[in-house]
């Protein structure tokens, strides 16, 4: 008896299988936010794919009501797509987007690494640099974009130009070049304003993965009498694969929607040298009043985002996974 005793009060309890019940009382207080998602992202995606597959000019009216929204004229299908694929405006807007999206996120990354190395070291007023290296990312993008298109740009009273000036009258030149930056270099000049206001969201996440390193390792390569160039290629630069491509996959995400600078800047010109697929799907909708077509052409870029936002998710999940498992 005194055996069965011990024995029963060293087994561990038998625990029950939750039920049904169970479940929906742990579950039932997402149930408001998960209705309230689906309200907020779901509906007005299935209405835009609703629209993408009609014929549907505000400027023509039909006499056919959508919803109660407006008139369109017939169902065209997936002949939208076929436009927004075969259309040349609308492929060289993919171009660009291409263009702007990859030299934005490749120049942000150099650059934000090099300043993470710099900022990785320990120096008088490190604190301070980091603040100040932050602040054009917490900058609103218009007023960001405005500030590079008057106070930088600016033909007249922008500082590059009276930079200009500046040396050429130093030098005993004569007043300097007058240069319409914006005009004669277009797509750079929006480069170089989001790579300016990227750059910190890239060197935040390059500096947490060299404060992430392994001291013992270091260590190691120190005592091996590593040097510094060597340690950085064989040690850091492999730690840091993964944060180099989680910062580049999320830039990736972002400036692809890119809008506010395009607009502010250059809307679009000259010509169309630098309207990329937001701008264009804005143009479709508000100067075209094409709702069709504009739509089909939103689907794409969603459809696109999403496949960019599914490789940064495994990324992120491996990072995790990888930093579980030390």
């Amino acid at each position: 008896m005194t055996a069965l005793a011990s024995e029963a009060a060293t087994s561990p309890p038998t625990t029950q299988p939750p039920t049904a019940r169970d479940k929906w009382r742990r579950r039932g207080p997402l149930l408001p936010a998960l209705i309230f998602t689906i309200i907020i992202t779901q509906i007005p995606f299935v209405l835009t794919i609703a629209i993408s597959t009609l014929h549907w000019n505000i400027l023509q009216p039909g006499e056919k009501s959508f919803l109660g929204l407006g008139n369109y004229q017939s169902f065209a299908g997936l002949q939208n797509y076929a436009t927004v694929f075969s259309d040349a405006r609308l492929r060289n807007a993919v171009v660009n987007t291409v263009v702007l999206t990859t030299s934005v996120v490749v120049i942000s990354v150099l650059i934000g690494l090099g300043l993470a190395i710099l900022l990785d070291k320990r120096f008088p007023g490190r604190g301070l640099a980091r603040t100040l290296l932050i602040a054009p990312f917490l900058v609103m993008p218009v007023a960001a974009a405005l500030l590079w298109k008057h106070a930088l740009y600016n033909p007249d009273y922008g500082l590059f130009n009276g930079i200009l000036n500046w040396i050429w009258q130093l030098f005993g030149a004569g007043e300097g070049p007058t240069i319409d930056y914006v005009s004669r270099w277009p797509m750079p000049s929006v480069i170089a304003a989001l790579v300016w206001q990227w750059t910190p969201f890239m060197m935040l996440i390059l500096l947490a993965g060299l404060q992430s390193q392994p001291g013992d390792v270091l260590e190691a390569a120190k005592i091996d009498r590593a040097g510094s160039f060597q340690t950085f290629r064989f040690i850091t630069l492999p730690h840091l694969r993964q944060y180099i491509e989680l910062s580049a996959l999320l830039g990736s995400i972002y400036v692809l929607q890119t809008f506010d600078a395009i607009y502010t800047i250059t809307q679009g010109g000259p010509g169309s040298a630098t309207t990329n697929l937001p701008y264009e799907i804005y143009l479709t909708t508000f100067r075209k009043y094409e709702y069709g077509e504009s739509a089909a052409a939103g689907v794409v870029t969603v459809i696109a985002t999403i496949i960019v936002a599914t490789f940064a998710l495994r990324t992120i999940s491996s990072l995790f996974k990888e930093e579980i498992s030390r």
